[in-house]
């Protein structure tokens, strides 16, 4: 016997008693061809990493079970039947993974056991007042109140444009006057 794992989502727009049925469904395909049930996880409802079916979200299931590999075709049969479920994967565990489901079980059984405890609430501390201390007093001293010139910038001069006819008359050569 070979131990298997197998993870199906279902169609989100079914109620909780129907989800339950379709799970209890493919468990009693797995028992009736002779599989033992060693675990069974709900995920609950989840979001896709993608559409499908335009579904975004689904209800997530793992069934862990021991069984020959015949079964496996049968179990698929069944998944691809079913209109209510939307994706499947079934796969046999090595060694290692076994062993990591095995202790990833033991981890969740002991804390589905422990006792939940209340959460506890945030401690209140208590206010202390510290002692009233006498301040001593303070000199009152004026700063000097320094006033800075402001200076405004000097003024930029924009070079002298000569019209045309101003240039004219500067090559002129004045006219000599005569005295008499």
């Amino acid at each position: 016997m070979n131990h298997y794992e197998t993870v199906f989502i279902l169609t989100p727009v079914l109620s909780e008693d129907q989800m339950k049925e379709a799970v209890e469904k493919f468990k009693g395909v797995l028992t009736a061809d002779g599989a033992t049930i060693v675990n069974e996880e709900q995920w609950g409802l989840r979001k896709l990493a993608y559409p499908i079916q335009k579904k975004s979200t689904g209800f997530y299931t793992l069934i862990e079970f021991d069984g020959e590999p015949t079964l496996i075709k049968k179990l698929e049969t069944a998944f691809r039947r079913d209109e209510r479920i939307i994706r499947f994967l079934t796969f046999r565990l090595d060694k290692y993974a076994a062993e990591y489901a095995a202790k990833r079980r033991s981890i969740r059984a002991t804390k589905a056991n422990a006792p939940k405890e209340e959460p506890k609430a945030a401690p209140v501390e208590e206010v202390v007042e510290a002692p009233e201390v006498e301040e001593a007093p303070v000199a009152e001293v004026e700063a000097p109140v320094v006033e800075e010139a402001v200076e405004a910038p000097a003024a930029v001069e924009a070079p002298a444009v000569e019209e045309p006819a101003a240039e004219a008359e500067a090559n002129v050569e004045p006219e000599e006057t005569k005295e008499d």
